[in-house]
C-alpha cells in the first residue's frame, strides 16, 4: 500500500509552501479512503511518495484516471494567502492504494 502526492513543479513553490501543500493533499485523500484501506496503509507505515508534474491539465488528468479507477484522491487548491494566487491547483494525492495501482497511474512521472 501507498499514496503517492503529485505537485506541480511549475508554480515555483518554497519549500515550506510545498511541504504544506503535499499534507493538504495527503490528508485530503485519506479521509475519502475507505476503512479498510486506511487501515491497512497504516499498518504498513503509511508509506508516501512525492512526485512532479508540469502542468495544472496533468494534474487534472491524473485525477480523472485515479476516479475511473476507483481509487481515492484529492485534488488542492490554495487559498491564495501567501505565494499563489486564491484557488490556484498546487497538488494532488492519488491513494492510498494497492502499489500497484498507485504506479499504474503515477509511475511515470519523476521523483520531487
Amino acid at each position: 500500500m501507498k499514496q503517492a502526492i503529485v505537485a506541480r513543479a511549475d508554480l515555483g513553490m518554497g519549500k515550506g509552501k510545498l511541504a504544506a501543500q503535499v499534507a493538504h493533499a495527503s490528508l485530503s485523500a485519506v479521509e475519502d479512503t475507505s476503512s479498510k484501506s486506511k487501515k491497512q496503509w497504516k499498518g504498513g507505515g503509511q508509506k508516501k511518495i512525492v512526485l512532479k508534474a508540469n502542468s495544472e491539465k496533468q494534474l487534472f488528468r491524473l485525477a480523472d484516471e485515479a476516479e475511473r479507477d476507483g481509487i481515492s484522491n484529492a485534488v488542492i487548491r490554495d487559498a491564495g494567502h501567501t505565494q499563489l494566487e486564491p484557488g490556484t491547483v498546487t497538488c494532488l494525492a492519488v491513494g492510498p492504494g494497492s502499489e500497484e495501482n498507485i504506479d499504474r497511474i503515477t509511475g511515470d512521472l519523476s521523483l520531487y
